[in-house]
C-alpha cells in the first residue's frame, strides 16, 4: 500500500520579497519523511485572498494531508483563516475556546487581550484546534488541511502537535553515493539503473570542487534491500 501524500503552501509576501527565509518547509519535509508520509508539492504564495483559496481548493483535493504555514497572525494582512473558511464554504468567527486559550495566556503576563489578538481566536466553522505550546494562539484542522503559524518555533511545536494524530507509511529510506566524475559522465548508466529499480527515486546532484566535477547520487525508497541491492550495482559500474 503507497505511503500516504501530503502537500505544502507557504504563505507570506515577506516569502516572496526575500525579506524572510523560509525554514518551515525543510522542518515539515524531514518529519512526514520520517512518519512516512510523502511530501508531493510545495507552493510559495503571497498574502492574496484568491491564490490561498485557489491553491487549497486544488490541493486538499490532490492530496491527502495539506499543511499551511503564516498568516494566522493578529495583524490585517493575516487572512489565511478567513481564506480557508472560504474555501470550505465555512462560517468563521471568535470562537469561545479558542478565546479562553488566549485570555488565559495573556493574563499571565498581565497584557490586554485586545481586539487585534482576538482576531486569533476566528476559527472557521467545524475546526479542530491545534496546540500550540509557544504562544498559545491555536493553529487548526479544517477538513484535511492542517493551518499552521509562519513563526518557524511555533509552526515546529504545531508539527509536532499534528503528527501524532497521522497515519504514516513505511519512512523513506535513503543512500548517498559520492562519484567525482560529471554528469555528462554518469547519466547513461544511471539511466539503466533508474530504469532496473523503477520502485526507487534515483537523484544526481552535481557539485564542483577545486576545478573538478562530481555527483552526489541518492538513491530513495521504502525497500532496505532493494535500495542496497541498487547501491552494490552502482558501485560497481563507478568503483
Amino acid at each position: 500500500m503507497p505511503n500516504p501524500t501530503a502537500a505544502m503552501i507557504v504563505i507570506g509576501d515577506e516569502i516572496l520579497s526575500g525579506r524572510t527565509r523560509d525554514s518551515n518547509m525543510h522542518h515539515l519535509a524531514g518529519q512526514l519523511t520520517e512518519a512516512g508520509i510523502n511530501l508531493c508539492e510545495a507552493r510559495m504564495i503571497g498574502d492574496e485572498s484568491k491564490t490561498i483559496i485557489d491553491a487549497v481548493r486544488t490541493m486538499s483535493v490532490a492530496y491527502d494531508h495539506v499543511f499551511t504555514s503564516g498568516g494566522i497572525g493578529p495583524t490585517h494582512d493575516d487572512i489565511t483563516a478567513d481564506c480557508i473558511a472560504a474555501a470550505f464554504g465555512a462560517s468563521i468567527d471568535v470562537r469561545e475556546d479558542a478565546r479562553a486559550i488566549l485570555a488565559a495566556h495573556y493574563a499571565k503576563s498581565g497584557t490586554e487581550l485586545n481586539d487585534a489578538r482576538l482576531r486569533m481566536a476566528r476559527i472557521p466553522e467545524g475546526a479542530t484546534l491545534i496546540d500550540n505550546p509557544v504562544s498559545a494562539a491555536p493553529g487548526f484542522k479544517l477538513k484535511n488541511v492542517y493551518v499552521l503559524a509562519g513563526v518557524p518555533s511555533v509552526f515546529t511545536a504545531m508539527v509536532a502537535s499534528v503528527l501524532p494524530t497521522l497515519t504514516g507509511g513505511r519512512p523513506l529510506i535513503s543512500r548517498t553515493l559520492r562519484i567525482d566524475r560529471g554528469e555528462g559522465d554518469i547519466a547513461g548508466p544511471l539511466r539503466v539503473l533508474a530504469d532496473a529499480f523503477p520502485a526507487l527515486s534515483i537523484g544526481s546532484y552535481p557539485f564542483q570542487k577545486d576545478g573538478k566535477y562530481g555527483a552526489h547520487i541518492v538513491i530513495r525508497g521504502t525497500e532496505e534491500t532493494e535500495i542496497e541491492t541498487a547501491m552494490a550495482q552502482l558501485g560497481e559500474v563507478f568503483p
